[in-house]
C-alpha cells in the first residue's frame, strides 16, 4: 500500500466520526501520522478501543502510527443553565456563583470553585471563546462574583471561561487529569499533551509522575496562556515538544498577536530541537463542507513554511462530516508547499561547552553534505532517538530514515518532521560496513532508494557500542 510521504506530519483527533477500524485506516492512507485522544471528551472505554485499533493497524500493516493523549487540564466552565440557554445584554449586572447549580436569569454558575478568589475588580471574564465578555464589578473572594456585561448574547451551558488578566490558581494537573494520565501510562501512549501550561514546574510535575510509572512517554507543552509565553524559554528546555494551541491562546492574548507568537514559537522550538505542532481551526469549515476555504489553505501553507513539525485537526476529524476528505485536502496543500517552497536546510550555532557538541556537529555536517551532494536519503542509527530529533531540527531536503531496535521509539518518532523509522536489531552482531549494507538493502526493498541514489549514513563506531553519533559515510546505490 502506498503511504503519503510528506515531511510535515498530520495529527488527527479521533471521535465519533473516525473511531472505526475502516475510517482510521482510511485516514492513515490519506496521510495521518499521529492520532490524538482528546480526554476532554469520551470515556476510558472509548479511548481504549481506539488505542487497540491503531495498534492492530500498525501490527497488520507494518506501520508506526503513534498516539497522543491530550489531557483536559484546568478548563474553567460554566455550570448548567435553566431551559438550556439564556440571554444577557450589555450593561446588565449579573452574579456568578462558584458552585455547580443551575444558572437562571441574573445568576450564572461555574464549576470552578476558586473563581471568586482568583479575579479582581476590573478583570475581564470571557465566555464561549470570547463571544461574550463580562467585567468584574465586585467579588467576595469566596463564592460570588458580580459582573457587568460588556458584550452580550446567548449563554449556553458548560461553555468555557477564560480569565486573560487573572492569575488562575488551579493546578495544571487536575484530579481528572491524574486519573486520565494513569490510564494513558497503563496503555503506554507515546506522547502526552499538558493543557494550560504556565510555568516550568508544570512540566516537571508531570515528568515526575511519568518517571515514577517507569514509562518513557514524551511530554508536549500546550502553549495557550500568557504566562506560558513569558516562561517559554524554560518550558522548551524541560518538555519534549510544544503545541501552539491557537484557540485558547487567541482568546487569552488577543487573536491579533497569535500569528507572530506562532512564528516565534516555531523558531524557538526548532532551534532547541523540539517538535512543534500548530493546532486549532486549521480546516474548521470542513466540519460541514467537503472543501476548505482559501484562507484555511493559506493557513496550512504558512505553518509549513514556518517549519512546523506537525499540523493538528480537531473537530474536523473527530466529529466532522468529511474526515477523510479533510486529511486528503491538507495533505495536498502540504505536498504542494514542500515541492515549491524553500523550507529546507536550517543552520544553527552550537555551544562548544555542551555535552552533545561533537554529536550535534557531526549531524549538522551530515545534513550539509546531503545538501551539497543532493543526496536522496539521510540515514541515522539511534537507540534513544536523540539523533533523530537533531537531524529533523536541520530540516534536510533528503528523506530521513532512522533505524533502531527500540520498537516503541519507532512510534514516538512518527511525530517528528520528515522522520520515517525502520526496525533493525543486528547492532550487536554486525560491523559498521555490514550495517550500512543492511539498511541500504532495506531501503531499496521498501522502494525508498534506487540505483544511482546517493545516501548519507550517520552512526557510531564501533557500531555495537551504540554510543553517540561520531561517523558520517557517503554511499551510492
Amino acid at each position: 500500500m502506498e503511504i503519503k510521504f510528506n515531511k510535515t506530519k498530520i495529527i488527527a483527533t479521533v471521535g465519533p466520526a473516525s473511531n472505526t477500524y475502516e475510517t482510521l485506516f482510511a485516514l492513515i492512507k490519506e496521510g495521518v501520522d499521529v492520532f490524538r485522544l482528546n480526554f476532554s471528551h469520551g470515556t476510558h472505554e472509548d479511548h481504549l478501543k481506539v488505542i487497540k485499533t491503531v495498534r492492530q493497524i500498525n501490527e497488520e500493516h507494518g506501520m508506526n502510527i503513534c498516539l497522543m493523549q491530550d489531557l483536559q487540564g484546568p478548563k474553567i466552565r460554566l455550570g448548567d443553565i435553566e431551559n438550556g440557554s439564556l440571554e444577557i445584554v450589555p450593561g446588565q449586572r449579573l452574579k456568578i456563583v462558584c458552585e455547580d447549580v443551575i444558572g437562571v436569569p441574573g445568576r450564572l454558575s461555574t464549576i470552578y470553585t476558586d473563581l471568586a478568589k482568583d479575579v479582581r475588580v476590573g478583570d475581564t471574564i470571557l465566555i464561549d471563546d470570547g463571544k461574550l465578555e463580562l467585567r468584574v464589578v465586585n467579588t467576595d473572594h469566596d463564592k460570588e462574583v458580580e459582573a457587568e456585561v460588556i458584550y452580550g448574547g446567548t449563554v449556553k451551558p458548560r461553555k468555557g471561561i477564560n480569565l486573560p488578566h487573572s492569575k488562575v490558581s488551579a493546578p495544571s494537573l487536575t484530579e481528572k487529569d491524574l486519573r486520565d494520565l494513569e490510564f494513558g501510562l497503563t496503555h503506554d501512549v507515546e506522547w502526552v499533551a499538558l493543557s494550560f501550561v504556565r510555568k516550568v514546574e508544570d512540566i516537571i510535575a508531570l515528568r515526575e509522575k511519568i518517571d515514577a510509572s517507569g514509562r518513557d512517554t514524551r511530554i508536549i507543552a500546550k502553549i495557550e496562556k500568557p504566562e506560558a509565553i513569558k516562561n517559554i524559554d524554560g518550558i522548551i528546555q524541560v518538555c519534549d515538544a510544544i503545541m501552539v494551541a491557537r484557540g485558547d491562546l487567541g482568546v487569552e492574548v488577543g487573536m491579533e498577536d497569535v500569528p507572530m507568537i506562532q512564528k516565534n514559537l516555531v523558531e524557538k522550538a526548532i532551534c532547541n530541537g523540539r517538535p512543534v505542532i500548530i493546532a486549532t481551526q486549521m480546516m474548521e469549515s470542513m466540519i460541514n463542507s467537503p472543501r476548505p476555504t482559501r484562507a484555511e489553505t493559506n493557513d496550512i501553507a504558512n505553518a509549513v513554511i514556518d517549519g512546523a513539525d506537525a499540523l493538528m485537526l480537531s473537530a474536523e476529524t473527530a466529529s466532522g462530516m468529511y474526515p477523510v476528505e479533510t486529511i486528503r485536502s491538507m495533505n495536498r496543500t502540504i505536498q504542494s508547499v514542500e515541492t515549491h517552497a524553500d523550507i529546507f536546510h536550517k543552520n544553527f550555532v552550537f555551544n562548544p561547552q555542551s555535552d552533545t557538541f561533537y554529536n550535534d556537529s557531526i549531524v549538522a555536517n551530515a545534513v550539509n553534505l546531503c545538501r551539497d551532494t543532493e543526496a536522496n536519503a539521510l540515514v541515522g542509527l539511534s537507540k534513544s532517538g536523540y539523533t533523530a530529533f537533531q537531524i529533523a531540527k536541520h530540516r534536510p531536503k533528503a528523506d530521513i530514515f532512522i533505524f533502531t531496535d527500540n520498537r516503541r521509539l519507532l512510534n514516538v518518532l512518527n511525530l517528528l518532521w520528515g522522520v520515517r523509522g525502520f526496525y533493525y536489531d543486528k547492532f550487536s552482531t554486525s560491523s559498521t560496513d555490514q550495517t550500512v549494507i543492511d539498511v541500504k538493502e532495506q531501503l531499496i526493498a521498501s522502494g525508498h532508494l534506487k540505483p544511482g541514489d546517493i545516501f548519507i549514513n550517520t552512526g557510531s563506531m564501533p557500531i555495537n557500542a551504540q554510543k553517540k553519533t561520531n561517523m558520517i559515510k557517503l554511499s551510492i546505490v
